[in-house]
């Protein structure tokens, strides 16, 4: 690989493992906000919430 391959391949990744915390944190707080309903009685699903893989 010559050096800017080498670079975009290091940028891809750190994007790659960006994107992949920012869904780690916004499925985690998915998931606090569907506990809390869950502890307050209320069931509320939205079309998101099909969509597990």
């Amino acid at each position: 690989m010559t050096a800017g391959k080498t670079e975009s391949k290091t940028a891809r990744e750190e994007r790659l493992a960006a994107k992949l915390r920012e869904n780690l944190k916004r499925r985690k707080s998915q998931a606090r906000a569907r506990a809390s309903l869950q502890d307050t009685g209320a069931s509320e699903t939205t079309p998101s919430d099909s969509k597990t893989k």
